[in-house]
């Protein structure tokens, strides 16, 4: 089984490594590990074979490559399932923010997504094993976010996810057509309607993360 993993620390990747090691397709492992977006968009953009990777584990917050919009583990993510559509991928992440489980979810539909502070080594493990077997597999603060924001779908497009986590982030409105594929009255328009979502009548981007924070959505 052909593993690639994506993690700018070696250290975790060895953790990987070594909890792979322990599951019961060991012998049948080839691991390929890589430390950033530039080199991972390498890595899968010159290999020939649709079906070379098994399982990809990728960390979240990772180097970005901006040449080629590779900005986290999501965006790598998705070019990975661009190339190797068959390819299951586990995605792992020190967020908790249930804005962003739930964007991840929603944009590249992984196999796994795992919460650093909800798993020790013998979850990871078996979230690996289900995995690879074909299942799918949340830690508990995913299943918490999705549950949450199943019912918020009117407000969490994605676009408007978008909108609120750049907001979150410290971008003014202003800035934002520069980080959306949208004019700065598009913008106004959609911010128009978390407003309404939200039942604010009037109020600024404060208010629409007050807002959301009240609803555990950040």
């Amino acid at each position: 089984m052909e593993v690639l993993i994506i993690d700018d620390h070696p250290i975790q990747i060895d953790g990987y490594k070594s909890i792979l090691s322990l599951s019961d397709i060991n012998e049948f492992l080839n691991i390929t590990a890589c430390y950033n977006c530039k080199e991972a968009y390498k890595i899968i953009t010159t290999t020939q074979s649709k079906n070379r990777f098994a399982l990809a584990i990728i960390d979240y917050s990772i180097p970005p490559y901006e040449d080629q919009n590779l900005f986290n583990g999501e965006d790598v993510a998705r070019l990975i399932k661009s190339h190797f559509p068959e390819t299951r991928i586990a995605i792992i992440t020190s967020h908790t923010e249930a804005i962003v489980l739930y964007n991840v979810l929603k944009k590249v539909n992984p196999q796994g997504l795992l919460v650093k502070s909800d798993i020790d080594g013998e979850e990871l493990l078996e979230a690996f094993s289900e995995i690879t077997k074909g299942n799918y597999y949340f830690s508990e603060s995913v299943k918490k976010a999705k549950k949450l924001l199943i019912s918020k779908e009117e407000l969490l497009d994605t676009t408007n996810r978008k909108i609120i986590e750049l907001l979150a982030q410290g971008i003014k409105t202003k800035n934002l057509p520069t980080h959306l594929s949208l004019s700065q009255s598009a913008v106004e328009k959609r911010k128009s309607i978390i407003k309404d979502v939200l039942g604010i009548t009037k109020g600024n981007d404060e208010d629409i993360l007050r807002e959301v924070r009240k609803l555990g959505l950040l």
